[in-house]
C-alpha cells in the first residue's frame, strides 16, 4: 500500500484542491501534514492575528478531515527535517504540495526537492504563472496587457472544480503536536476561519439578485458600506480556491439581469486578476520584497520621522479618514482597500516615510496579509512599483474622505471622539469654529489631535524628493 504526504501550506481546503487530488492519485494512503516553521513564526513580518486565523483554520480543516476518516498531522521544526522524518515513519514515496511564489518559499522548496521526493502542483493561481508570459517569454510588468493575456486563456468552469473527497485514507497512530492555542483570534476580528465559512461568504456575496457582487462596482470604494466580498483572508490561506472565486464571478455575470450587475461581476473578476498579477510580479521579480521595482526610487531621501510613524500606526495623525482606517486595522486585522490606498499615500507622500515601513507594519497587523498583494499595493501607491500610480499623484486625504465617506459614518464608528461633529466638518474638524467644537464635545488639540502635517506643504516636499531621486545619476 503506497503512501504520500500532502504538505499543506496555504491551501487549507478540501474542495478544488489540486495538491490533495494529486496526492490521492499517486498513493493509496494520504497523510495531511502541516509543519510549524520556526523561520516563518519568528519573521518580523509575522502577525499574531494572522497566526491565530491560520491556527483556527487548521483546526477547522482537521475537523473536516476527521469526518472523512483522516486527521491532520502537525509537526514543528525545519520543514526538510520534519518531512524527511515523516517519510521514514510511514514509508511514503512522495510529498505533494501547492506551489508558492515568495522568495522564502521558493528557496525552501528548491532545497527540499534536492533531498526529498517533492512534487509541486498548481492551485495558488488560476493559470500557472508560466502561462501568463509575453510571446517572447518575458513576464508582463503592466497590468492591462497582463489582464488581456490572462482573460485569453481558458477560464475554469464548474466542471473543472475538484470535488471534496468522500474519504481520505490515512495511516493511524502517527505522532502529532497540538496546534498552538496562543495567539487566539480576538473577538474583534470579523473573520471566522475555515473552508465552510469561506464557502458561505462566497455564496452570500456572489449568488442571487441581491448579492453584493451586483453592486460591487459602485460600493467597493465606500468604507462606510458593506460593499466588498471580505474574502481576502480566505483566499490568502486557500480556504477558498482562486478557481472557485473566478467561477463564481463568471456565474454571477451570466445570471445578472441588469447591466450594473454585470459591471459588478466584471469589476470583482478584475480584482482577482490583480491578485494574480502581483503574484506573477513577486515570482518573476523577487527583489521587490526589499527594494523598489523601479530602482531609481531607492534613492528617495526619506524623512522617516519615528514620531510621525508612531502617530500613523496608532491612528492619531489628526486626519480623520487616516486615523479611522488605522484604528480599524488595529482592532480587526483588516482594512478597506480604498483606505489602504489613502493611509499608504499619507505615510509615503504626506509624511515622506519609506513605503517599506508601512508594508512591514501592515504585514504585522493584517489577517489577510499576503506578501505579493501587500507589496504590490504599497509600491503602487508609493509610485515605486510596476504599473504604479505616477509619483506625482498624491491623494488628498480630506477630499478622499469627503468623496468615499460622505456622511462620515466610517469616521464616526472608528473615531468616536468625532461622533457629534457636523458632517460638513467631519473630515476636517479643525475648521469647525471653537464654540462648535465645544458643543460637539471634541476640541481639536485637546480631545482629538490637530493634523501632524500640512498637506499642501507635504505634497511639495514629496515631489521635490521624488524628482531628486529621478535626477540622481
Amino acid at each position: 500500500m503506497s503512501t504520500a504526504l500532502w504538505w499543506i501550506r496555504r491551501d487549507l481546503r478540501l474542495a478544488d484542491n489540486q495538491a490533495l487530488a494529486a496526492a490521492q492519485a499517486q498513493a493509496d494512503h494520504v497523510v495531511p501534514v502541516f509543519v510549524l516553521d520556526p523561520t516563518l513564526l519568528a519573521s518580523r513580518y509575522a502577525s499574531e492575528k494572522r497566526l491565530a486565523f491560520l491556527y483556527d483554520g487548521l483546526r477547522s480543516l482537521d475537523a473536516d478531515l476527521f469526518t472523512r476518516g483522516s486527521r491532520l498531522v502537525v509537526r514543528q521544526g525545519d520543514p526538510a527535517d520534519e518531512l524527511a522524518s515523516l517519510l521514514g515513519e510511514v514509508q511514503a514515496t512522495a510529498i505533494v504540495a501547492e506551489r508558492d511564489v515568495s522568495p522564502y518559499a521558493r528557496k525552501r522548496d528548491e532545497q527540499i526537492a534536492r533531498q526529498l521526493p517533492l512534487h509541486l502542483t498548481a492551485g495558488l493561481t488560476v493559470h500557472p504563472l508560466e502561462h501568463g508570459l509575453k510571446e517572447d517569454g518575458r513576464p508582463y510588468t503592466v497590468f492591462t496587457p497582463f489582464s488581456r493575456k490572462w482573460l485569453s486563456l481558458p477560464l475554469p468552469e464548474v466542471i473543472d472544480l475538484l470535488p471534496v473527497p468522500e474519504h481520505i485514507s490515512t495511516p493511524k497512530g502517527l505522532a502529532s503536536l497540538p496546534l498552538p492555542v496562543d495567539p487566539a483570534l480576538p473577538a474583534t476580528v470579523p473573520f471566522p476561519a475555515g473552508e465552510a465559512e469561506a464557502q458561505r461568504r462566497l455564496r452570500a456575496f456572489a449568488e442571487g439578485d441581491a448579492a453584493g457582487i451586483t453592486r460591487y462596482r459602485d460600493d467597493r470604494n465606500r468604507p462606510d458600506l458593506e460593499g466588498t466580498s471580505r474574502l481576502s483572508p480566505y483566499l490568502r490561506f486557500g480556504m477558498l480556491s482562486a478557481r472557485q472565486a473566478v467561477v463564481a464571478a463568471r456565474a454571477a455575470r451570466r445570471a445578472a439581469r441588469r447591466s450594473d450587475a454585470c459591471y459588478g461581476s466584471d469589476t470583482w473578476l478584475n480584482e482577482l486578476i490583480w491578485r494574480e498579477f502581483y503574484l506573477s510580479i513577486l515570482h518573476h521579480f523577487p527583489h521587490v520584497r526589499s527594494a523598489s521595482f523601479q530602482r531609481q526610487y531607492d534613492r528617495i531621501p526619506w524623512a522617516n520621522d519615528e514620531k510621525d510613524f508612531a502617530a500613523w500606526c496608532e491612528g492619531r495623525t489628526g486626519v480623520p479618514i487616516v486615523d479611522s482606517a488605522m484604528r480599524q486595522l488595529a482592532a480587526t486585522g483588516w482594512m478597506h482597500n480604498r483606505c489602504r490606498m489613502i493611509v499608504a499615500s499619507f505615510l509615503v507622500k504626506d509624511l515622506l516615510i519609506d513605503w517599506r515601513w508601512g508594508e512591514r507594519f501592515f504585514m504585522q497587523q493584517l489577517v489577510d496579509g499576503d506578501p505579493a498583494a501587500n507589496n504590490g499595493g504599497w509600491q503602487w501607491t508609493a509610485g515605486t512599483g510596476t504599473d504604479a500610480a505616477p509619483y506625482f499623484r498624491v491623494f488628498n486625504p480630506v477630499t478622499q474622505g469627503q468623496k468615499f465617506d460622505p456622511d462620515g459614518l466610517y469616521v464616526r464608528r472608528w473615531v468616536p471622539e468625532l461622533a457629534d461633529t457636523p458632517a460638513k466638518f467631519i473630515h476636517e474638524p479643525w475648521k469647525l469654529p471653537l464654540s462648535d467644537q465645544h458643543r460637539a464635545g471634541c476640541v481639536i488639540g485637546q480631545d482629538y489631535p490637530a493634523p501632524i502635517v500640512d498637506h499642501a506643504w507635504a505634497r511639495d516636499r514629496t515631489l521635490a524628493a521624488y524628482a531628486q531621486a529621478k535626477e540622481a545619476p
